[in-house]
């Protein structure tokens, strides 16, 4: 359901409308539109978040997905406070946050996922493996790469585990700023998104 701060029912929650902590990633808006679209969820979705960082993607998947429930693993405990107050700011309620270091902390969880999300999460191999255990038939798991690395290791963990229908999606996105007295076009860094399914 919409909240009174995001009266939507469209995803894409302006990056100011968040409570943010200096130094604490953040998925800005453009790069949420694109992971939200590779999860293909559903409305009942459960969804595991690893590293949620400031909360932009519980928040807004809580949104979509009301009969749904989001677990957000976080390891730092101001960073999961953050992301509580984020989900409160929006009238969240189907959200819960896991404070611990994945891969570790999964046991915890009571809820299997339908989806996973594992943002800039390490050791990604091992992330990726243990959450694989945890999907059912046709589970999905969306991963970003910020860097050459990290996209061979996700790749390489993919084709180890045997995933099927596997997607890579690179951003490319400019956004329009105004800096001093012009406008100019100011690039997000380029992130891949690489995501894919488990078999039947």
């Amino acid at each position: 359901m919409p909240s009174q701060l995001w009266p939507y029912v469209t995803p894409g929650i302006p990056d100011e409308l968040f409570e943010y902590l200096p130094g604490i990633p953040m998925s800005q808006r453009e790069l949420r539109l694109l992971l939200i679209t590779q999860l293909r969820l559903k409305s009942d979705s459960v969804l595991w978040d690893i590293g949620a960082g400031t909360g932009t993607i519980p928040v807004e998947v809580g949104l979509l997905c009301p009969q749904g429930k989001v677990i957000a693993v976080e390891r730092d405990e101001d960073v999961a406070s953050l992301i509580k107050r984020n989900c409160d700011r929006f009238e969240v309620k189907n959200v819960e946050v896991i404070e611990g270091s994945a891969p570790d902390c999964l046991e915890q969880i009571q809820l299997a996922p339908h989806r996973v999300c594992i943002e800039g999460g390490r050791p990604i191999q091992d992330i990726l493996q243990a959450v694989w255990q945890y999907l059912p038939p046709s589970g999905r798991v969306v991963a970003t790469a910020a860097n050459l690395e990290s996209l061979y290791a996700i790749s390489q963990c993919f084709s180890l585990l045997r995933a099927r229908n596997i997607e890579v999606v690179q951003s490319a996105v400019n956004r329009l700023e105004t800096r001093g007295y012009s406008q100019s076009f100011v690039a997000t860094d380029p992130i891949f998104i690489l995501s894919g399914e488990k078999l039947d």
